[in-house]
């Protein structure tokens, strides 16, 4: 048997054996699942950071550069031990919110923004390509130098991958990554199969490269004398050593350690307890620090041994063979394909959730082609999406090969794939410690350089060679010389890598800074900011407000098919089991929405999970903590705002102190006009009734006595009910939340509806609105209140006459009682409601349009008055009419439903002109 050929069949056994692994440790019981949950095993899975690169490509460096393979080792370890309180801080927020990738942890903290998940995951497919490129080329070469062991003992550096060789590795790459990385569509369903395979791929790499080492220094050299001998020989300072490149190259490792997306996998998705990251902060160190005491070694002698021309990147396999230990030569074999197929399986479970999630999953809801209604199967939607995406990351690794990384060390494909993904750091640190970063900044952000490292960095490895790039790269674009990809903005690349590294970073920070400044956060992202900047602050959200609520059986359609039936059935049970709640739905509150939400967000991403669960319940959950957070803080700020002015003999000082605390307040803004628009809708009515009678007093001094003595009872009356409806304004949020107000009383609903319309007839005389009246029960009796009432009559009427102001414009009144109801009708001939507008006429801020403006007013008075009636018992529909609009309010009658008489009152008009 040849070597190739036991190489084969020891690559063959040793994926079986993976495949029993993880078949096993899948289907262990959850007890005996311990042992893959240890903090050991979780630090050998973040060392999926040593690929191929770092096993045969590390040697390679060393070869050509010296000791500059050492930065790709110190990276990774400074932050591990320098900075472990970020790994803490996206830990943290990882295992709260139930995140699944780098791009559903960015997008959650930018609003939750579909837009910035996919532009995430759009960036580390591009970036994953060279990479993946490298690991299918590391394991097809080694398999051809084997090969031509008995020819070329150093494989020749000249060596092209074979093609045929390179596809079915991707074909069984893929078949591995489906079987065991795509059982279940929730990502924190723990991958306790491949956690343990990659552990023990860490284990046999880590074996393997020590092997050879051992070999290098006692097998070929005569003892550690001897090669620290030839090292002082060969391995010479270079000036470069120590320099900016080193400082760059450290920065890219060290932002791949927390940017690629298979790192975030392991690191923070696949973590079983923050207590584990202490064990890796220390362990994962020092796995590195071994693996990298034999690379120079191994290079030093690999030059000393080998025939010229050898490939560098291979000297770790090519030494064994010309030493004739084919035994340890199979070893180095195993642990090159263990780095390697590694690296792919779990870059391709990473991307793939991503894809599903912020590609294929938001596409496919705005297409109508996943149905959360009716027979939808949103699992195996998802299932089949991951799957495809496998496949096609692993062609698109496949093809970058082919075309782009033929020649390429394995060093500089790495390299390439580290600055594509250092793209995320600087929208990653910014959700981390900036408050006022937004999705606007982020979007800029990850574009500019986005767009600057492919220009610069990524297409030169696939276009060079193209006669049009080529032009282009001489020449730059329409022979503007200061954009060439290679001398950007005239800066003439001495190091392409650096060259790209700084500009594609410079621009994206600066682009992140000013698209974030140019507007301030969404009340959704100061929310998710304050979430993510004060999580070891956190209180847990407790106490939300929410509009339009939604019933257990809706929630739990909508979770069954994402999750399955008997996974969503089991969440709702636990849930109500764990409030003590002996049914088998929970009581449906914010507080369970909330949790749904998270939960669904394992399955789908927050952003999709979101969107979901806004298309049942129609509104968005806010912490009442965090609101009284910013209240607080207002609070407070206003306070140093007015010590600042008092001092004026600090003029200087207190002005520039008040320009910070005036950044502070803008970032407030929002909300606080949220609020003030809720009080003037509500104020305006009254305070506009009075204003109109009193104009008509003092303009007109021949008016009737009588009439005069009505109108200033009338302004009494408003005078009156403004000064309570502060009062109602925040009883509204008792009203939404369903709690008791006080005790209702029988309550006359046809006097509520004649003090409501003289309430408004100043306002429909000054508008030209002429109000009748037809038809009344004056005996009939609700339960209830009439204040209340009252308030719902006058938003309907002035809403009517405020829309339906024109020429010859009536606003007809009914009312009758029976069969065990009191309805009122209140009928406009103006321009009606659009079908359009209907829909969501009675939601919170929904205005409509007065003619070709969109009409004054907070968009609150329908709103309210639908929560009013509903609070009474009754409805408040917009019923169909030929023209103009046409309400009905239906409220029950009092128990024994009893009408003393049903009265046909005499028409009533009130006009402008009566």
């Amino acid at each position: 048997m040849s070597l190739r050929d036991l190489a084969l069949a020891t690559a063959l056994g040793f994926a079986l054996l993976l495949f029993l692994v993880a078949f096993l440790a899948d289907r262990m019981p959850g007890e005996r699942q311990r042992w893959f949950a240890s903090p050991l095993v979780y630090t050998l899975s973040i060392s999926v950071y040593c690929t191929s690169w770092t096993f045969y490509g590390a040697v390679g460096s060393a070869t050509r550069d010296g000791l500059e393979y050492l930065t790709i080792y110190l990276g990774p370890t400074l932050v591990f031990i320098g900075f472990w309180s970020i790994l803490r801080k996206i830990l943290r927020i990882s295992r709260r919110d139930s995140i699944t990738s780098i791009a559903d942890f960015i997008s959650s903290r930018y609003g939750k923004s579909d837009t910035v998940a996919a532009i995430v995951t759009v960036l580390a497919l591009v970036a994953a390509a060279p990479y993946i490129a490298l690991q299918i080329k590391a394991i097809a070469t080694s398999f051809q130098v084997l090969g031509a062991a008995g020819e070329d003992p150093g494989g020749s550096a000249s060596m092209v991958p074979d093609t045929a060789v390179a596809l079915w590795i991707t074909v069984g790459l893929a078949l591995f990554t489906i079987l065991f990385g795509t059982r279940s569509v929730d990502i924190n369903e723990r991958n306790f199969g491949v956690v343990a395979a990659i552990a023990i791929e860490a284990l046999v790499k880590l074996v393997a490269l020590v092997a050879v080492g051992l070999l290098a220094v006692y097998g070929v050299a005569d003892g550690p004398g001897d090669v620290f001998a030839r090292m002082a020989e060969s391995v010479q300072p270079r000036p470069e050593d120590f320099g900016l490149r080193w400082v760059g190259l450290i920065l890219l490792s060290g932002a791949a350690i927390l940017c690629l997306p298979r790192q975030f996998q392991v690191t923070f998705v696949e973590n079983q307890s923050e207590r584990h990251l202490l064990t890796a902060a220390w362990l994962f160190p020092l796995y590195l620090l071994v693996l990298s005491l034999f690379i120079l070694p191994i290079a030093v002698m690999g030059q000393a041994t080998l025939p010229p021309g050898s490939n560098p990147d291979m000297t770790v396999l090519t030494m064994p063979i010309a030493a004739g230990r084919t035994d340890i030569a199979l070893l180095a074999f195993l642990g090159g394909f263990s780095s390697a197929t590694s690296m792919v399986i779990v870059s391709c479970i990473a991307l793939s959730t991503m894809i599903s999630n912020h590609i294929v999953m938001p596409l496919a809801l705005r297409s109508s082609a996943v149905r959360l209604e009716g027979g939808g199967d949103v699992q195996r939607f998802l299932l089949r999406a991951r799957r495809a995406a496998i496949c096609f990351i692993l062609l698109c690794g496949f093809l970058y090969m082919r075309t782009g990384a033929g020649g390429a060390g394995l060093a500089s494909i790495g390299l390439i794939a580290f600055a594509g993904a250092a793209q995320v750091l600087p929208a990653l640190l910014g959700a981390l410690y900036w408050e006022g970063a937004n999705r606007r900044g982020a979007v800029a952000g990850l574009i500019a350089g986005g767009a600057v490292w492919a220009y610069t960095l990524f297409l030169p490895t696939i276009l060079g060679g193209l006669d049009a790039w080529d032009a282009l790269a001489a020449a730059g674009p329409e022979g503007l010389a200061w954009l060439r990809p290679d001398a950007l903005f005239g800066m003439q690349a001495g190091d392409p890598l650096m060259h790209a590294l700084f500009w594609s970073l410079l621009l994206n920070t600066l682009a992140f800074v000013l698209g974030s400044l140019t507007r301030l956060p969404t009340p959704i992202e100061r929310l998710q900011a304050a979430l993510f900047v004060r999580v070891f602050s956190d209180r847990g959200g407790a106490g939300t407000v929410r509009g339009r609520a939604a019933s257990a059986d809706q929630l739990f359609d909508l979770a069954q098919r994402i999750m399955g039936p008997d996974r969503a059935y089991a969440i709702f049970r636990r849930y109500a089991a764990s409030r003590g709640e002996a049914t088998e739905f929970p009581s449906v509150d914010d507080a369970f929405v909330a949790h749904l939400e998270r939960r669904l967000a394992a399955s789908v991403g927050a952003a999709s999970a979101r969107a979901m669960i806004l298309s049942v319940t129609g509104s968005e959950t806010i912490s009442l903590d965090e609101l009284v957070r910013i209240a607080d803080e207002t609070a407070r700020l206003m306070e140093y705002s007015a010590e600042i002015t008092r001092k004026s003999d600090e003029v200087e000082r207190a002005a520039v102190q008040l320009r910070a605390a005036n950044e502070r307040l803008r970032s407030l803004d929002r909300q606080k006009d949220e609020f003030l628009s809720q009080v003037s809708h509500e104020l305006r009515t009254p305070m506009t009734s009075i204003r109109s009678f009193t104009e008509i007093l003092v303009g007109t001094p021949d008016l009737d006595a009588r009439e005069r003595e009505r109108f200033i009872d009338i302004i009494h009356a408003e005078s009156i009910r403004l000064t309570g409806l502060l009062d109602e304004i925040l009883d509204m949020a008792v009203i939404e939340r369903g709690e008791p107000e006080r005790p209702p009383e029988p309550v006359d609903p046809a006097a509520a509806l004649d003090q409501a319309i003289d309430a408004c007839l100043g306002l429909s005389r000054t508008a030209g609105v002429r109000i009748e009246r037809s038809g009344a029960a004056r005996a009939a009796r609700i339960m209830g209140n009439r204040s209340r009432l009252t308030q719902v009559f006058i938003n309907i009427l002035s809403n009517a006459i405020k829309y339906g102001a024109r020429e010859n414009a009536v606003i007809r009144v009914t009312e009758r009682a029976g069969e065990g109801s009191y309805v009122a009708t209140i009928t406009d001939n103006g321009p009606g409601i659009p079908p359009e507008e209907a829909r969501t006429i009675f939601d919170k801020f929904s205005r409509g349009r007065a003619g070709e403006t969109v009409a004054q007013g907070a968009g609150l008075g329908l709103a309210i008055s639908h929560a009013i009636v509903e609070r009474l018992g009754g409805t408040l529909r917009l019923e169909p009419s030929d023209t103009g609009a046409r309400f009905e309010i239906r409220l029950p009658l009092v128990a024994d439903g009893s009408v003393l008489n049903d009265v046909q009152s005499p028409k009533r008009s009130h006009s402008s002109s009566s």
